[in-house]
This record gives C-alpha cells, sequence and structure tokens, in this order.
C-alpha cells in the first residue's frame, strides 16, 4: 500500500513549479489532491490530466488564497470532492527583490497578503476538517537563513512563516495535527526561470557555496512534503527543514 492511501490533500499555488512536483508526489503515493490555481487554469487542469493518467486523483480550484472566501473555497472543494481533508500544504507564494531604499508599499503587501496572510487564511479554513494524524506543510525559503541583501520584505514573509509554524505546531499539537515547514533554497522552476536567477552570477555563487554543488529541482522538494505527509514523520511538528543542498 502506498504511503498516503486514502488521504486527502490540498496544495496551493499547484499550476507550477514546487507546488505542481508536491501535487504528483503526493498523488503518486495514493493521496487524493486538489490542485490550487490563482490565475493560471491552463497550467492546473495539466497537472490533474497528468495525475490522472498516471492512476491517481486529483481536481483543480481555483482561488486566491489572500482572499477569505477563495481560501474557503478551496478547502470546500476538498470536502465536496473526497469527503475530508487530511493534507494541507500551504506553497502559495509570490516574491520581488528591491533594496530598502526602493521597495514600495505595493510590493509589500503583495507579498504579506499572499506569503502570510494566504497561509493564515487557508489553514483557518482547512483546521475545521482536520483530524488527529493530519499534517499541514508550510513552504518557507532558506533566505530566513542566508538574509541575501535586497530582500527584506521577502525574507520577512518567509520568517513569518517560520514563526507562525512554531504556533500552530503547539496551538494544533493537543489535535494530533502536525504542523512543518520546508524551508527550499534556489529550485529551478518555471519562476526562478523567468526571474533570471537561473544561470545568474547569484545561482553560480550560491552552487559554489553547496556542499552538493548544484541547484534545487522541484522533486527534490516533493520528496520531503511527501514525507512530511506521511506517517514517517509522525514525531515531527514545528520543525523547519532547510532543504538547500547544505548551504546555511
Amino acid at each position: 500500500m502506498s504511503k498516503l492511501t486514502g488521504k486527502v490533500a490540498v496544495v496551493t499555488g499547484a499550476s507550477k513549479g514546487i507546488g505542481a512536483a508536491i501535487a504528483k508526489a503526493l498523488a503518486a503515493e495514493g493521496a487524493s489532491v486538489v490542485v490550487n490555481y490563482s490565475s493560471s487554469k491552463t497550467g492546473a487542469d495539466a497537472i490533474v490530466a497528468e495525475i490522472t493518467r498516471n492512476g491517481g486523483k486529483a481536481v483543480a480550484a481555483g482561488g486566491d488564497v489572500s482572499k477569505t472566501g477563495d481560501a474557503q473555497g478551496i478547502i470546500d472543494a476538498a470536502i465536496r470532492n473526497y469527503g475530508r481533508l487530511d493534507i494541507l500544504v500551504n506553497n502559495s507564494g509570490v516574491y520581488e527583490f528591491a533594496p530598502i531604499q526602493e521597495f514600495t508599499e505595493e510590493q509589500f503587501h503583495r507579498q504579506f497578503n499572499t506569503n502570510v496572510l494566504g497561509l493564515l487564511l487557508t489553514t483557518r479554513a482547512a483546521v475545521k476538517h482536520l483530524s488527529e494524524g493530519a499534517s499541514i506543510i508550510n513552504i518557507g525559503s532558506a533566505v530566513t537563513r542566508l538574509t541575501p541583501p535586497a530582500s527584506a520584505v521577502y525574507s520577512g514573509t518567509k520568517g513569518a512563516v517560520d514563526a507562525i509554524t512554531g504556533v500552530l505546531a503547539k496551538e494544533l499539537g493537543p489535535k494530533r495535527i502536525r504542523v512543518n515547514t520546508i524551508n527550499p533554497g534556489i529550485v529551478e522552476t518555471e519562476g526562478t526561470i523567468s526571474a533570471g536567477f537561473i544561470g545568474s552570477d547569484f545561482e553560480k555563487a550560491l552552487i559554489a557555496q553547496a556542499p552538493l554543488g548544484r541547484t534545487g529541482r522541484p522533486d527534490d522538494i516533493a520528496d520531503i512534503a511527501v514525507f512530511l505527509a506521511s506517517n514517517d514523520s509522525r514525531w515531527l511538528t514545528g520543525e523547519q527543514i532547510v532543504a538547500s543542498g547544505g548551504i546555511h
């Protein structure tokens, strides 16, 4: 039997990149998956099609996690389609980089609304459906350790994710609901390619520091998410797993 047979998962921001890899990996282990998207229905539908083609179960659900009604609707899609919820992966995230003299209020609110408020709203909607053995997995970032220049706002959002994970692990522990964070380093995705990180001097400098000598891949993060979603990690909660190839 697969590790997640009979489980139901919601993965936010799952139409591409790390979220898509996580959705596919959870489905491959037997979970029924809600593939959330904010703007790319085409991308989400393609992930659902790939999962079902490989014998898994998945549906797409649109919604902006930073809006209360949308966040509730994403969770409702799991209950409507599968009747339960066991795993929540808070993956939706945006990033922009700017020196402290140049960041804008619009950039601040966009990043905090999605990366922090969105996580809180989706989790609040999910908690009423989660029971003993459930797992919440937040996707943070290794920037909270590396603190690179020009990332004050983005690093601030991911520092908040780390803190929220610790709080919720204690708050939900009595219900036997586990809450952990994965903090990826640089990962080759559509987003990091289009932002110009892949192939840049910045990437080369990180690879030079990495004991494992390469940039991360979405599957590297997805396999950790499967571990945290499964009973294999039953004694872990409140943890921050830095998945950066050894860069600290």
